[in-house]
């Protein structure tokens, strides 16, 4: 139930009070009636495992279960028990949420309820993952045995489940994504015993349970160690290829094609795999080094320390599979829906990515009357938007345009290129017969205002009547009006001409006659203006010319005589007759 809530009341059964008896046949009933708050059933820690308990209070109607310790000490994780088969198949059935409490908490809650108080919880998981970024970082801790029992079933199912989902968030560069192996070491004063030279590797520095078992068939946890080994190198591969996402391609392949079941667990089975992806499976081979090695491997060195917690959050590793999302332990099933709701919930609202919202993971808040938001149903704009936690509210960005306003009740274009949407929600029409299109929109300004010729408040304009009785125009004796929209046309009886800017009818030949005169006197204006511009352009060039041969004729006589002052005055005599001639 990551990202959501429940809300119910505390009930704390008078008998079988460790739930390790079903309820059902002690009478107890949890189911929610009609108008009630759901029943969130207390039981005491001790006596069965804890799937037994939460198994048995669902199979009384409980909506939630909270464990209350019996001592007090830090909270563990609440897991099945290797050691019993039948816990696994209650793990299976189990589809009420439940939690592990302090025995300090516990108490508080029994004397509360023993004082005949009503008490409500609320039990919330929208905050059980940090989400400080748009990025979610995870861990996912496995390994590469199949033959295991129900665990190493789920496994494998779950990694053929969640391949797609988890490609998709990690080629959209949506998440961080590492796998892990647990191993641990053999102490050396036991590393030359057949059980740590059959189970580990590099002289007992890296080990694994044997799968069956049995030291004297099948496979050796050697043999696990290596492989999860490789499994580390390939994504180590992958990743300097710049793919990291092709390792979940390997294990599932591998899974497939080399089964222990089938007998093709081995390097071979592994390399064609490898090959078959694209990848060095050289560069792998020298990343899994030497398991006989009497030294280090740094690959397993770095997974051994990593499996230590750094004391805040997380803590020690220890159960296989472990999820680790924004360094805080995934609790729930492995199965993809749970999974991918819980890494979902890392992201920031309204970050999601679409993987996030499809209908497996949470429903559409927004195809439900529209979530409460504003929506222009004929334009198809809508302030609902879907997310991970629920809907949000907001106006919508159109075509680059921004909406404004509350989201629930109002939003409207707002800025450059606003009447370009909708109109920027203003008023608008066109006229059937001129096909001229009239609005209140006006790029640059925010509000709707009505055009000339209508009235309003831009949101609805009408047009303006100018031929009503108390307009003021077209009102003289021989005026006839007829209104248009957006304007009006005035015309005039007897064949006279009407004139706009004074409101008033003239005769047609006066109008002629004006008409004519003012004619002949802009014409002639005109013609003599061109005229005098002609004329005063030709001065200008003869200057011009008289300039430029006066000064040609001075150069060439320098050069065959030598001029004095007086000569040149002369001279500059000479050249101005020549000019003038």
């Amino acid at each position: 139930m990551y990202g959501g809530s429940l809300s119910g009341t505390v009930v704390f059964p008078g008998v079988d009070q460790d739930a390790c008896t079903a309820f059902v046949d002690g009478g107890h009933n949890f189911r929610t009636g009609v108008g009630e708050l759901p029943k969130i059933v207390l039981v005491d820690r001790g006596s069965c495992y804890f799937t037994k308990k939460v198994w048995d209070a669902q199979q009384a109607g409980a909506s939630a279960v909270i464990v209350a310790d019996d001592k007090d000490e830090p909270l563990i994780t609440m897991d099945a028990p290797e050691d019993d088969p039948s816990a696994n198949d209650y793990l299976a059935s189990i589809t009420i949420p439940s939690a592990l409490i302090t025995k300090e908490l516990g108490d508080q809650l029994k004397k509360a309820i023993a004082n005949k108080q009503r008490v409500q919880i609320v039990l919330d998981w929208s905050e059980a993952i940090a989400h400080p970024d748009e990025r979610v970082e995870y861990e996912f801790w496995t390994n590469s045995n199949d033959e295991c029992g129900q665990k190493c079933d789920v496994q494998v199912n779950f990694v053929q489940d969640f391949k797609a989902a988890a490609q998709t968030l990690e080629q959209g560069q949506y998440t961080l994504f590492t796998p892990h192996y647990i191993t641990w070491y053999c102490p050396d004063a036991y590393r030359d015993s057949l059980q740590c030279q059959l189970q580990c590797i590099n002289k007992g520095r890296y080990c694994a349970p044997d799968p069956e078992q049995d030291f004297e068939e099948g496979y050796d946890g050697r043999d696990v160690v290596v492989e999860n080994l490789r499994q580390l190198c390939v994504f180590k591969e992958a990743t300097a290829a710049k793919k990291p996402w092709v390792w979940w391609d390997y294990v599932s392949d591998f899974q497939i094609r080399c089964s222990m079941w089938d007998g093709n667990y081995d390097a071979a089975c592994a390399e064609q795999v490898i090959t078959s992806l694209g990848l060095d499976v050289k560069n792998v081979r020298n990343c899994v080094g030497d398991p006989n090695a009497d030294a280090e491997n740094a690959v397993l060195a770095a997974e051994q320390k990593a499996q230590v917690g750094d004391g805040n959050v997380r803590g020690d590793v220890t159960i296989l599979p472990t999820i680790v999302i924004n360094n805080r332990q995934y609790r729930g099933n492995l199965e993809k829906q749970s999974v991918l709701k819980a890494i979902c919930s890392g992201f920031k609202e309204t970050t999601e990515p679409a993987v996030c919202l499809g209908a497996d993971v949470q429903t559409n808040e927004c195809l439900d009357n529209n979530g409460g938001c504003w929506q222009d149903k004929k334009h198809n704009l809508t302030a609902c938007k879907d997310t991970f936690r629920g809907r949000v509210c907001q106006c919508p960005v159109v075509n680059g345009v921004l909406f404004s306003g509350d989201g629930y009740t109002h939003c409207e274009a707002a800025g450059v290129g606003r009447c370009s949407v909708n109109n920027g929600g203003c008023w608008s029409m066109q006229d059937p017969h001129s096909n001229q299109l009239f609005t209140a929109c006006k790029e640059g300004v925010n509000h709707c205002v009505c055009p000339p010729g209508f009235k309003g408040d831009g949101i609805n304009c009408q047009d303006i009547d100018e031929c009503a009785a108390d307009s003021l125009v077209c009102k003289c004796p021989e005026c006839n009006c007829r209104n248009t929209i957006g304007s009006f046309e005035c015309t005039c009886s007897s064949g006279k001409l009407y004139m706009r800017d004074h409101d008033t009818c003239i005769d047609a030949s006066a109008g002629g006659s004006s008409s004519r005169k003012v004619g002949v006197v802009v014409t002639s204006v005109v013609v003599g203006s061109l005229v005098l511009a002609a004329a005063a352009g030709y001065l200008i060039y003869k200057y011009r010319l008289r300039q430029y041969m006066d000064s040609e004729i001075r150069a060439i006589m320098a050069q065959y005589m030598p001029l004095d002052s007086t000569q040149e005055q002369a001279g500059a005599q000479l050249i101005e007759r020549e000019g003038a001639v």
